[in-house]
């Protein structure tokens, strides 16, 4: 892999491993998720990532007794019938649940004959057959900055080729239906890999990638290909903005990871800033982060499994948790959800946050009355139009930028990162709007409903978010006056509005708060496994992943429970 840095060493510094963190850094490996990295990624963390052998100095392998990884029943499946008779990928001792399962045998269905629809096509036009390979192909080629010995890119996906060697396929699958287009650099690497690439041992994670076979001639031609598991649909991937087709000679698939994605490497492989947020929980360099805020006790439990993975959690996660452990395994932790239209409650929902958030995310802060209501909102039809201009035109009365002067801060859809060392998880929560008021700081949420609000039981046990948004702010976590601090739930319907306040400075407030995160909390923390039992009352019909779930299935078809 002729890999282009585009840096001279001269002028590249070391990459120093931060404290906490011990290990060898010579050995970088790369994939698409290290080059990728959203805008919200953690640079330090993927850096972190890139290097196998490098380990927190704190932390041992941990793991998680049910798989997290969405794609391996589907995995195991489809090696089975590529690769008979041959031994079974096992990812330690982690169960697949039998939803999981479930669906990973639908995917598996939907994903072969996909590929034989594929193939087919491509005998029509006198192409040759592509078949499956199961060694990996690795591109390497040694370190040429300070401290990097040597570079390994590797993709993850379904490997294909011709009996000879000439074409090599790259199947991306995709959870739900295809998303048709990709980053040119993203393709670009990946081409890199097929081009370059030479089947490899990728058995132990820490070790160098070493050839099982002599290099011979690359491939004449590479294509990458998508599929979403979901529908069976396939394409061969295009650019994004582009109608760059990722069908390429070897010259061309050569030439466009040289220009396109070589001189990304490094950058992506040597970021030192911490970014707070998803990628929290399992950085090796969590122990000593400073910019990540710590709240001993945030959600009352303690860690009753030191051996287990560390994980993430949210408000909406505890709240499928409380629904059905199965639920939340198979929609919050795999993503895995049946393609289905979405009411129009959901859409309409959505369709007015995001109108609020673009317009209090304006640098002019103009309040919202003096802005002209849209003539249309995204998503939502002409007939579905009124009720969420009512609910918009209830706003108007209570933007806070009627409120707040030029000096004070606003924050649209802002995350608090926290971590719970006693629990060790690491808490994540959206608040919909984040701003500050004559030296106070307030978090405000804002519900949108088509039924008259009822405070038909308490607050914070009704937007459980609430009560954590109250424990940001007593614990310090968001800093202001506490005689003007206060976190805020703004409800908006077609005929009318409500707007309640809560005290995070108040002590009986807090207590509550506490005991309602702790209650939530609690059953989701000791859980080891993820049995398909709703709580009493849940409609299944609401769940998302109901069709892979015996239980689910069973209830709406009128069995007991």
């Amino acid at each position: 892999m002729a890999v282009r840095t585009e840096c001279e060493e001269s002028a590249v510094p070391m990459w120093q491993k931060p404290p906490g963190v011990t290990g060898d850094s010579a050995l970088v490996r790369v994939g698409l998720p290290v080059l990728r990295q959203e805008e919200e990624a953690c640079p330090l963390k993927w850096a972190l990532k890139a290097r196998p052998r490098v380990r927190s100095a704190v932390d041992g392998w941990r793991t998680s007794p049910v798989v997290e990884f969405s794609f391996a029943a589907w995995e195991t499946l489809v090696d089975a019938v590529e690769f008979p008779g041959k031994p079974e990928s096992r990812r330690g001792e982690a169960i697949v649940t039998p939803a999981h399962l479930a669906w990973g045998r639908e995917a598996t269905a939907s994903y072969l004959a996909a590929r034989k629809r594929f193939l087919r096509e491509q005998e029509a036009e006198g192409l040759l057959r592509t078949v499956p390979v199961q060694e990996r192909w690795v591109a390497a080629k040694a370190g040429d900055v300070p401290g990097v010995r040597k570079y390994e890119l590797e993709v993850w996906g379904r490997q294909y080729a011709t009996p000879d060697g000439s074409v090599r396929e790259l199947w991306l699958p995709q959870l739900g239906s295809l998303r048709p287009t990709r980053p040119l650099a993203e393709l670009a690497a990946a081409a890199g890999a097929l081009a370059y690439g030479v089947p490899s041992d990728t058995g132990r994670y820490t070790a160098e990638r070493s050839a099982l076979h002599p290099q011979g001639p690359g491939p004449d031609r590479v294509r990458i290909i998508g599929v979403g598991l979901g529908d069976g649909s396939i394409s061969v991937l295009r650019a994004e903005g582009s109608a760059i087709a990722a069908d390429w000679t070897g010259d061309e698939a050569r030439e466009l990871f040289e220009r396109h994605t070589a001189h990304r490497v490094t950058p992506a492989t040597s970021g030192t800033e911490r970014r707070p947020g998803q990628d929290c929980s399992d950085c090796k360099a969590l122990s000593s982060c400073t910019a990540v805020k710590r709240i001993p006790g945030l959600l009352g439990v303690p860690n009753r499994s030191p051996g287990r993975k560390r994980r993430t959690v949210s408000v909406s996660d505890l709240r499928a948790y409380r629904d059905c452990p199965s639920r939340y395994h198979l929609t919050r932790v795999l993503s895995l959800r049946a393609l289905r239209t979405e009411n129009e409650a959901i859409r309409r929902g959505r369709a007015v946050d995001a109108w609020l958030n673009a317009r209090h995310a304006d640098p002019r802060r103009v309040p919202c009355r003096h802005i002209p209501l849209p003539d249309a909102l995204p998503g939502l039809g002409p007939d579905e139009l009124a009720p969420a201009l009512a609910m918009l035109e209830r706003h108007r009365a209570r933007c806070p930028f009627d409120r707040i002067s030029e000096e004070d801060t606003c924050l649209p859809q802002h995350r608090i990162t926290v971590y719970d060392p006693e629990a060790d998880v690491v808490v994540l929560a959206d608040c919909d709007l984040v701003y500050t008021e004559r030296g106070g700081v307030v978090i405000r949420e804002t519900k949108t409903s088509a039924y008259r609000y009822s405070a038909n039981g308490e607050l914070m046990d009704l937007h459980p978010q609430l009560a954590l948004a109250v424990l940001f702010v007593a614990s310090g976590t968001l800093t202001g006056d506490p005689r003007r601090s206060r976190i805020e739930l703004e409800t908006l319907r077609p005929d009318g509005s409500a707007e309640e306040e809560l005290d995070p400075f108040d002590p009986a407030t807090v207590e509550q708060a506490r005991s309602v995160v702790r209650d939530l909390a609690a059953p989701w923390a000791t859980a080891a496994e993820y049995p398909e039992a709703p709580r009493s009352g849940y409609d299944c019909g609401q769940c998302e992943a109901r069709r892979w779930c015996a239980t689910g299935r069973a209830h709406r078809s009128g069995g007991s429970r």
